[in-house]
C-alpha cells in the first residue's frame, strides 16, 4: 500500500520576524507617544508632523544600527567561541572527548555505545568542533549577511510603523481631530500587529494583541499627560 510522504513544515524565518517585531513595535509606539505628547502642548499639526518625521528618521537609523551591531556581535562571538573550541580539541582532547560523552549520555545513549560514537565524532576535527558548538554551547553559525539584513528590516519596519500614528496629522489642520484619528488608527494597528506577532511568537495571539495595545496606549497617555502638565 503506497504511503503519503511525511513532509514536515517548520517556521524558519524567526530572525526576520524578530526584526520586524522590534522595528514595527517601536515604530508604532514611539512616534505615537511623541505625537500624542506634542498634541497636548502645541496647536499646530505642522509642528507635530515635522517633529514626528524627524523622530521616525532618527529612530529608524538608531534602531537599524542597533540591529546591525547586535548581529555583528553575535557573529564575532561565534567566531571567538569556535576558535576556543578548536584550540581546546588540540590542547586538551581527553577533556573535550569526555564532554562529548557527557552530552551524548544526557541524551540517553547507552554506555556501551558511547565509545564508538565518541570516537566517530572526534575522528573528524571539523565535525568534532561543530558538535561542541551546537550541543555544548548551543551556537549555530550566523548568516554572514545577517547584519545588513537585520539593519534594513528593522529600519524599514520602524518607518512603516512610524507613519501610522502620523498619518492623520497630514489630513487634519486642527490638532484635536488629528489626535483622535491618530489614536484610532494606531490602536487598531497595534491590535492587528499584536495579533499577527502572537501568531508567530506565542500560542495566544489574542492576548498578545491586547497586551500590545495596552503598552502602546499607556506610553501615549503618559506622554500626553506630561506634555499637557508642562505646557
Amino acid at each position: 500500500m503506497p504511503q503519503t510522504p511525511h513532509v514536515e513544515k517548520h517556521f524558519t524565518s524567526s530572525e526576520v520576524v524578530r526584526d520586524i517585531v522590534i522595528g514595527m513595535s517601536d515604530g508604532l509606539t514611539v512616534p505615537f507617544a511623541l505625537a500624542a505628547g506634542l498634541s497636548g502642548a502645541v496647536e499646530s499639526s505642522g509642528i507635530i508632523i515635522t517633529a514626528g518625521l524627524a523622530e521616525v528618521a532618527a529612530g529608524a537609523i538608531a534602531m537599524g544600527l542597533g540591529g546591525y551591531l547586535a548581529a555583528r556581535t553575535d557573529a564575532e562571538h561565534f567566531v571567538a567561541e569556535r576558535a576556543r573550541e578548536e584550540r581546546e580539541t588540540i590542547e586538551m582532547p581527553e577533556e573535550e572527548s569526555a564532554e562529548v560523552a557527557d552530552i551524548l549520555r544526557s541524551y540517553g545513549l547507552a554506555e556501551e555505545m558511547l565509545a564508538p560514537v565518541v570516537n566517530s565524532i572526534c575522528a573528524d576535527k571539523k565535525r568534532w568542533v561543530d558538535f561542541m558548538m551546537r550541543f555544548e554551547l548551543g551556537l549555530e553559525e550566523p548568516d554572514p549577511r545577517r547584519a545588513s539584513r537585520s539593519a534594513f528590516t528593522i529600519a524599514v519596519s520602524y518607518i512603516a510603523g512610524g507613519f501610522v500614528p502620523l498619518a492623520p496629522y497630514f489630513f487634519f489642520r486642527s490638532v484635536h481631530p488629528a489626535l483622535i484619528g491618530s489614536i484610532i488608527v494606531t490602536l487598531l494597528a497595534l491590535l492587528v500587529f499584536g495579533y499577527i506577532k502572537g501568531q508567530f511568537t506565542t500560542a495566544r495571539p489574542i492576548r498578545s494583541a491586547w497586551q500590545t495595545v495596552v503598552v502602546g496606549g499607556l506610553a501615549a497617555t503618559a506622554a500626553f499627560v506630561i506634555a499637557k502638565a508642562i505646557g
